[in-house]
């Protein structure tokens, strides 16, 4: 009898895993179409980057009529003789872009984080009159495009003698209603109102009960919000457009722009095509080591378990 019952499960067994095997590669198999899709999309996104970086390693004869074509590289290696022009063009103020840049990407990716962190988790977690309203606000600030508020700040920062500053740049980037956003939804759902009763029930205080209960469930979403602050303040053009101009102040994306038009002028001025496109590739690489860096902190569910 132990023979038979020993036979039979082994039997279960095999059609047992026969079973599974069928179900995944009826329905765990490779999709491909989605496969296909996702590779389009691979290949849509990186082209532009791919361009770019064989852009910067060729002359402005070799960007108009190269022998390997717009996506390959040339006979000659430019790229470093393109750095050493665009460092040295007017005295090296492609530093001073640089520079630029990241403090107007640092002061206000980190100060609409901070505002964004305060706000999101005041809004998700305190009741207070009028929170619906004011969050109402806040909604309909997020799908007001940021371009049709540049005028409007122009006037109000001209009027108060801001204009041609750092911070005219600096103090509009502070406020991320989309951040506010996230960081309330985020909140509602990673911060369990039981941990931080609890926390209040053995006596912490507000802000203890924020910084050591709610702020490390919050890391995901502030790594996002800050990352898009950043990215966002970063490319950000229209803006530092109307409120500057002096020359020594503007980032690196108007300050290209310059450039830009100075080449589009024909001859009445310079072809600095290859100086703009190896700029422009130095631009992107401190956020490609940004999101690089940043990316392992992007998990969600860190909440789950801690309550039982």
């Amino acid at each position: 009898m132990a023979l038979v019952t020993d036979t039979l499960q082994r039997r279960d067994g095999r059609k047992g895993r026969g079973s599974a095997s069928r179900n995944r590669a009826r329905n765990g198999g490779p999709r491909i179409g989605s496969h296909i899709f996702l590779l389009i999309l691979v290949i849509y996104f990186i082209t532009p980057l791919w361009w770019l970086t064989v852009a910067s390693t060729k002359d402005t004869a070799g960007l108009f009529g190269g022998s390997g074509g717009p996506l390959w590289f040339d006979d000659e290696f430019h790229f470093f003789s393109n750095l050493q022009g665009l460092f040295e063009r007017q005295d090296g103020i492609y530093w001073r872009w640089l520079g630029n840049s990241f403090l107007y990407a640092i002061s206000g990716g980190v100060g609409a984080t901070i505002l964004a962190v305060l706000a999101g988790y005041g809004f998700a977690k305190y009741n207070f009159r009028g929170r619906a309203a004011f969050f109402g606000i806040l909604l309909g600030a997020v799908m007001v495009p940021l371009t049709a508020l540049v005028i409007p700040t122009f006037v109000l920062l001209s009027s108060v003698g801001l204009v041609n500053t750092i911070w005219a740049v600096i103090l509009p980037s502070l406020l991320s209603p989309f951040g506010v956003y996230l960081m309330r939804v985020f909140a509602q759902e990673a911060v369990p109102d039981e941990l931080l009763d609890a926390a209040r029930i053995d006596g912490a205080g507000e802000i203890r009960t924020f910084f050591q209960i709610a702020l490390p469930l919050l890391r995901p979403a502030i790594v996002t919000v800050l990352l898009l602050s950043v990215v966002g303040t970063w490319n950000n053009f229209f803006l530092p457009l109307a409120v500057l101009s002096d020359p020594l102040l503007l980032p690196v994306t108007v300050g290209l722009n310059g450039w830009q038009a100075l080449s589009n002028a024909g001859s009445g001025g310079e072809a600095l095509w290859n100086l703009i496109t190896t700029g422009a590739f130095i631009s992107i690489i401190p956020l490609i080591i940004a999101f690089l860096s940043l990316q392992k902190y992007w998990q969600g569910g860190l909440s789950l378990g801690s309550l039982k």
